[in-house]
């Protein structure tokens, strides 16, 4: 097998390298891509249940985690959400507004997927699958050795993503290449992910498994990031959009403190209320416009002493009814951990934004190296905004 050039290899068929060899092969660019899976954008197929959140209307710098917040901005500036809706729209691929800018195929993911394939045709793209990588080395030129032979380019472009889903075939590739060639890696773990509890908060938990409400969310002393969001209660622990959104900030040991009802300024009222017009009436009956009664009875048993959750709402005493509305607006809470790679949807973490100019995604110190999408140190929030990095950062090392 006698090896093959092109001016730019790209490793990895996911959202960020079709993005890129798209960009690339349209700007005349001989461009050939690489990736171990047998079908390309496996991960954009099964993103959104099956619907692809492809962007977010609300994109902006504020929205992602890095070690340098400001890193992200000149990407985005360079291809916005409103461009890749463009792309979108020019494909007439129809898509609609879910909530909180969260932008929704009507059909299929698989429209996504074929509109980069169609983009990637149109630069005579050289998509090359179930190629399984077994070295990277540079000499004059990058050196890709595979199972298939050898590629060589001028440009190596990162893309292969981290370490969520594995059963999607993640692997950690960008990295160990990436710190082949010097550059630095921080240190990766699951990010928008399910959090666990110890066994005690476990118990009461998985009692009211399947039960979902909204919240406002924010780690412990921490409260100016805060997600306004779902919770669900799982057998396993806590989940659902809020708990996602605040495990990108979570710190192993850190308290979560949580409102439990986010509408109301002050349920003291409520509950001094019902003591005076309802007073034969349970306190969990007292919660009920509040909360499903599974839920009222399991707070009420957390939150206050048993004899508490035995008398009627007349017979608590103030105290007690303060006590209560103070937890469900400040319910603190320190997970264990989470649920880990195989749970999370991206990877926090990654190559270090200090390495890599923020203009074009090139390594500082390794001309023609690229490093783009989920491999970087840039994670988004939950709602299509780490596909929208994938999109940018791929256009603007495609450009080069």
């Amino acid at each position: 097998m006698g090896s093959k050039a092109a001016d730019v290899l790209i490793l990895g068929a996911g959202a960020a390298g079709l993005m890129c060899a798209l960009t690339a092969g349209q700007r005349g660019k001989k461009v050939i891509v690489l990736d171990h899976a047998e079908a390309p954008g496996k991960k954009i197929l099964i993103s959104g249940g099956g619907r692809c959140n492809f962007t977010n209307l609300q994109t902006a710098p504020q929205n992602y985690v890095s070690s340098n917040p400001h890193f992200c901005k000149s990407a985005l500036a360079q291809f916005s959400q409103h461009d890749f809706i463009a792309m979108v729209a020019r494909h007439k691929i129809p898509y609609h507004e879910k909530t909180l800018g969260q932008l929704f195929c009507d059909e299929s993911a698989r429209d996504i997927v074929a509109m980069l394939l169609a983009e990637c045709q149109a630069g005579a793209v050289d998509l090359r699958l179930s190629h399984q990588i077994t070295q990277v080395e540079k000499a004059d030129r990058f050196q890709v050795t595979t199972d298939h032979g050898l590629f060589t380019a001028p440009h190596l472009v990162l893309a292969t993503g981290g370490l969520s889903i594995p059963k999607m075939g993640a692997t950690n590739l960008s990295h160990r290449v990436a710190r082949s060639f010097g550059l630095r890696i921080v240190a990766p773990r699951p990010g928008l992910v399910p959090l666990t509890f110890g066994p005690q908060d476990l118990a009461w938990m998985c009692a009211l498994s399947g039960v979902s409400l909204p919240v406002k969310i924010c780690c412990q002393g921490r409260p100016k990031i805060s997600f306004e969001e779902a919770l669900l209660f799982t057998h396993r622990g806590l989940s659902g959009p809020a708990i996602l959104q605040i495990s990108n900030y979570w710190q192993v040991g850190e308290s979560l403190e949580i409102d439990l009802l986010p509408g109301l300024s002050n349920p003291i009222e409520g509950l001094l209320k019902a003591k005076q017009q309802s007073p034969k009436a349970s306190l969990v009956k007292s919660l009920g416009s509040w909360f499903p009664a599974r839920l009222a009875q399991a707070l009420v048993a957390h939150f206050l002493p048993p004899e508490a959750g035995e008398r009627s709402c007349g017979e608590q005493s103030d105290k007690t009814l303060r006590r209560l509305a103070d937890s469900l607006k400040a319910w603190q809470i320190c997970p264990t951990g989470s649920e880990g790679y195989k749970k999370a949807e991206v990877t926090l973490g990654g190559v270090d934004v200090k390495d890599l100019s923020s203009k074009t995604l090139e390594a500082k110190q390794v001309p023609g190296l690229f490093v783009i999408g989920e491999a970087v140190d840039v994670t988004g929030w939950l709602g299509g905004y780490n596909f929208q990095w994938a999109w940018s950062s791929g256009f603007v090392a495609g450009g080069v």
